[in-house]
């Protein structure tokens, strides 16, 4: 049985008998939100809203949360702010966030979910990651192809754009000089007939689909005419993505499962940040009612494989609909039918450990390695290694293009003058970009419009424009009228874009 009324309080007696937690909806301008006050139909108490507004923005965000007396934080942290709410977190200690920082220490980047499922002894795909420049060289000369090349930083398959696969180490080193993706991020290429995306609330799969490529094709993306599906999704990838939701200690979860053509599973992603219809955004409303206060509002029940059916919906209507619920299948004392068998996953409530599971002093990578600092959670820094003399002659260019000079010492390379001579190329002298060359970059992509550039450049101001476009794009369809489409030909233009012809 399905109804799509709201869950409600076991009685209006007892919700006021105690104190519910103070809830408050975590926002940060310019990103997406994943949640408002209308999945959490029900809640009787007044939902504050707290906006990270960038910048020097940190002090002010934690006297407000002091202020409002919110116990509790639940909301989305993009890759970009991950690192600052780290510091948030800490001082804030009585606030539970929701997801926690380390459920979603996987949302920063792809070297994150790498460490997580090694962890965790998750089946993934062989991974290789660098920090330095000789390193990656010396393996892209080496290593057997193909490979597969991610952006790590942040959220990566927009379209398959930031996903490539490489043939031969002249491909990969050619893609690094033209992306300047860091750290370098090298998975072996596993051939796949499809991927399933699974979305979990308390550790419980709500939805699950396939997503199969084209003819002749290895990327699933329905953008690059890739076709999905609900249909008979194997319990293994569902049991697989159980597992991974436990490992993370996660509210709400979703994964991506790739298929191989010998039908075995790794994880290809997985996150508490994903695109859903705005149904399931109220299933976790529901479910977090429940976690939050269990003596006031029912545990919600979520029909297994309930997506075969809601499937068959066409997705325009499924996008208007809301606070789906299920009434649980029993014996017709009438008809004596037979009741269907218990479900097979449980809705679980979610624990937590005390302290830090992913703390940043030892698992933030990228900045100690930019930063050229010890970590002393690690152990000494390794000694200088020895650099072929072919990879030697590479490296200024590697280097130059892949953002990966900035954590390059100048005893890395054959002398100081050699050293110098790659700064400069990599760009540390160049004028910096200005504000009417960031307007004149968007105005010249084909179908942006002549208001909308403006709009952009003087909302982000000239760094954070520069800072959305190199870390996190999809900061972009915030803006009105700015969809999937148009963000893919900015990213198209922001590779060949010549700012020195702007004055």
């Amino acid at each position: 049985m399905m109804t799509t009324n709201t869950q409600s309080a076991h009685s209006d007696n007892s919700v006021k008998s105690s104190k519910l937690p103070k809830l408050g909806m975590l926002y940060l301008d310019h990103v997406l939100r994943f949640f408002d006050r209308s999945n959490f139909q029900g809640w009787p108490d007044k939902i504050e809203q707290v906006v990270y507004h960038w910048g020097n923005d940190k002090q002010r965000f934690i006297n407000e949360v002091k202020r409002k007396k919110i116990d509790v934080l639940i909301g989305n942290i993009p890759a970009t702010a991950y690192e600052t709410f780290r510091d948030i977190a800490r001082a804030l200690p009585h606030v539970k966030f929701i997801p926690s920082l380390d459920s979603q220490f996987s949302n920063k980047s792809k070297e994150n979910v790498t460490h997580f499922c090694e962890k965790y002894q998750l089946p993934i795909p062989k991974t290789h990651i660098f920090y330095q420049a000789d390193q990656a060289l010396e393996y892209l000369r080496t290593a057997t192809y193909p490979k597969i090349v991610k952006r790590s930083y942040g959220p990566s398959n927009y379209g398959g754009y930031f996903v490539h696969k490489v043939d031969s180490a002249e491909e990969a080193i050619s893609l690094f000089s033209e992306r300047r993706y860091f750290p370098a991020y090298i998975q072996d290429f596993v051939p796949m007939k499809a991927d399933i995306r699974v979305m979990l609330v308390g550790h419980q799969p709500v939805c699950a689909f396939w997503r199969r490529p084209p003819e002749g094709e290895w990327l699933t993306n329905t953008s690059q005419g890739g076709s999905m599906d609900y249909q008979a999704v194997p319990r293994e990838v569902l049991e697989l993505a159980v597992r991974v939701s436990k490992a993370a200690k996660a509210e709400y979860w979703a994964c991506d499962i790739a298929v191989s053509t010998k039908d075995e599973y790794t994880i290809l992603e997985c996150a508490t940040a994903f695109a859903a219809f705005p149904y399931i955004r109220d299933w976790i409303g529901q479910y977090l009612m429940w976690h939050l206060a269990p003596d006031h509002f029912r545990k919600p029940f979520f029909a297994d494989r309930n997506w075969e059916e809601l499937g068959k919906i066409d997705s325009s209507l499924l996008r208007t609909m809301r606070h789906i619920r299920f009434g649980h299948a029993s014996v017709s004392t009438d008809t004596g039918e037979y009741a269907p068998a218990d479900e097979q996953y449980s809705l679980l409530n979610t624990y937590r450990e005390a302290g830090e599971e992913w703390p940043s002093e030892a698992w933030n990578f990228q900045d100690k390695f930019q930063s050229n600092k010890h970590n002393p959670y690690f152990g000494e820094d390794a000694a200088p290694q020895e650099v072929d003399d072919d990879i030697e002659r590479d490296i200024e260019d590697f280097l130059l293009d892949t953002g990966i000079e900035d954590i390059a010492s100048a005893e890395s390379l054959s002398s100081d003058e050699n050293s110098s001579s790659a700064r400069e190329m990599a760009g540390e002298s160049c004028r910096p970009v200005t504000k009417a060359q960031l307007i004149a970059f968007f105005a010249s992509v084909k179908g942006i419009g002549k208001k909308l550039p403006t709009e952009i450049v003087e909302t982000l101001g000239v760094e954070g424009t520069l800072a959305v476009l190199r870390e996190a794009p999809e900061q972009l369809m915030s803006f009105r009228n700015l969809k999937q489409k148009k963000l893919t030909a900015i990213l198209e233009q922001w590779q060949r874009f010549d700012f020195e012809s702007v004055s």
